[in-house]
């Protein structure tokens, strides 16, 4: 019999795995899908490296970094390219995120009175933020609400919703600022004012894609579709890393690390069953046996396999939403786009109704993700909570799409030497107001369960970072609750007589 059964081969069930192997715990990883990864895919295609899910770690986060380190990978991280720049779509041109900005928010005043992006009564309102008084209440709060109640709707608009839910893929108007991003809710408690609350001197960080470093005195203007970039700040190492090979380098490291034997991938899980040890049967008609189970699964996944064990924790699991989105990725020659490509890519406002949500340089982004200097690649993404029928289009259109909204800002010529689409379904968990409280309660209706544990961005972070973190945190718990069961199982019992026991003892009646 096995230790434990891991259902889920995606970051947050091997990093499960990884963990209960380093405490020399046995175990297997059941995958349904052919691979292991989850939505961490990269591919090498005719010298492009490819990620089609995401692409980088977030240093401020640790535990993905970490665990790179930890698999000897430390070495072959590399840091994104200068200049580190960020832009902002706003009526048909790129404007540069204002420097010294935590997610969009301002940490100083003059690159945000000098910029474009903005209107000046927009500028007027975020600088009045200052003086909105705090939210006493502790009740969660949706991204867009609480960004309009703080600095009004331009900053929401142009800000909140293609930074802070466009890296979610989700509504800025139903996801939870709690739940994503405790810290600037934290600040406006701790500080009345998150400009007070980041200004230099202050040593508070932000929750997620911190500092977004814009590194260039200015940025050249390319063909004219885009606004300079004034007073940036040089940053030596940026936000981000990720690996030579795309981040399915760590996917490969962590399956040889734990063995390909116990990472069985095209293994469908039908169903669970015992109370310990517990039955895990296949769709192939295998059965594997285990003193406990982890479900590293979407909600929804979690959901189909505990409703015969406990409808109400499958009801709430089944409530959590997801969306869905898609990944183009295009190489072009280098002489086939006008623009310089000075920077990392752009996000879009929902208002400008492109059909894209956001768009990456990947080969200006990272070292070695085009075979040479005379060929570029690029990534669009599309879908998401902004357009749910996106996957329903064929590969061909959303090319299409995507290479028809690229045309006017970077001026890309003709069609791209090669294109990959890659689909994500159901593939970004959405945090929405009150996510916190499903998944407490989620975690109460557990403890009926002894054994049985969850994992995965669906309940507990999103991003790879937070998956290892919650994985890791979630093995340990494990092996302490083996280990618990082991000791308690060992320990001499008292014999009582066969009548008077007390309630809960042997010997106890009724």
């Amino acid at each position: 019999m096995l230790d434990v059964a891991i259902v889920g081969g995606g970051i947050a069930g091997l990093a499960t795995a990884y963990e209960l192997h380093r405490r020399r715990l046995s175990f297997v990883v059941l995958e349904c899908a052919p691979r292991a990864g989850g939505v961490i895919l990269s591919e090498d295609v005719g010298g492009f490296t490819i990620d089609g899910g995401p692409d980088a770690l977030l240093i401020q986060k640790p535990a993905g970094v970490a665990l790179c380190e930890e698999l000897g990978l430390g070495g072959r991280l590399v840091s994104t390219k200068l200049p580190r720049i960020a832009y902002i779509q706003r009526g048909g041109r790129l404007y540069a995120l204002p420097a010294a900005s935590v997610l969009g928010i301002p940490t100083r005043i003059r690159p945000f009175v000098e910029t474009a992006l903005f209107t000046w009564p927009g500028k007027v309102r975020m600088g009045a933020e200052l003086f909105v008084r705090r939210r006493e209440t502790d009740d969660d709060e949706s991204i867009g609400a609480f960004m309009t109640r703080r600095f009004g709707r331009e900053a929401t608009t142009y800000l909140a919703e293609p930074l802070l839910a466009g890296i979610h893929a989700g509504d800025v108007d139903r996801l939870s600022m709690k739940a994503l991003f405790p810290r600037l809710f934290d600040a406006e408690k701790k500080y009345g004012s998150l400009l007070r609350a980041f200004r230099p001197k202050t040593t508070v960080h932000a929750q997620s894609d911190a500092r977004i470093p814009n590194p260039e005195s200015r940025a050249p203007t390319g063909s004219g579709r885009r606004e300079p970039a004034e007073g940036r700040i040089p940053s030596a190492d940026g936000a981000f890393l990720s690996l030579p090979g795309g981040l399915s380098d760590l996917i490969h490291a962590l399956v040889a690390e734990l063995g390909e034997a116990n990472v069985r991938t095209a293994t469908s899980v039908e169903a669970i069953t015992g109370r310990g040890p517990f039955t895990i049967r296949t769709a192939g008609g295998d059965a594997v046996e285990a003193r406990a189970v982890v479900l590293a699964t979407p909600a929804f996944a979690t959901a189909a396999l505990l409703r015969d064990r406990d409808t109400a924790i499958a009801a709430r699991c089944a409530e959590i939403p997801y969306a869905s989105a898609a990944t183009v990725a295009l190489a072009f020659r280098r002489d086939a786009v006008a623009d310089p490509l000075n920077g990392s890519g752009f996000v879009v406002p929902r208002v400008e109704r492109t059909g894209l949500l956001a768009a990456s340089w990947l080969s200006s982004k990272w070292p070695h993700r085009a075979p040479d200097d005379e060929h570029v690649l690029l990534r669009t993404f599309v879908g998401g909570a902004r357009d749910p029928r996106a996957l329903d289009r064929s590969d061909a259109e959303l090319v299409s799409l995507s290479v028809g909204a690229l045309q006017p800002l970077i001026g890309v010529r003709g069609q791209p030497l090669f294109a990959r689409v890659y689909r994500w379904e159901r593939g970004n968990a959405q945090h929405e107001v009150g996510h916190l409280d499903r998944v407490a309660a989620i975690d109460r209706a557990l403890s009926r369960h002894p054994g049985v544990f969850i994992t995965g961005s669906g309940f507990r972070g999103v991003g790879i970072p937070d998956c290892v973190a919650d994985g890791r945190a979630t093995a340990r718990q494990v092996a302490a609750w083996i280990q618990d069961r082991a000791e308690n199982a060992d320990r001499p019992r008292t014999e009582y007589p066969e009548a008077g026991g007390i309630h809960g003892l042997p010997g106890a009646r009724g």
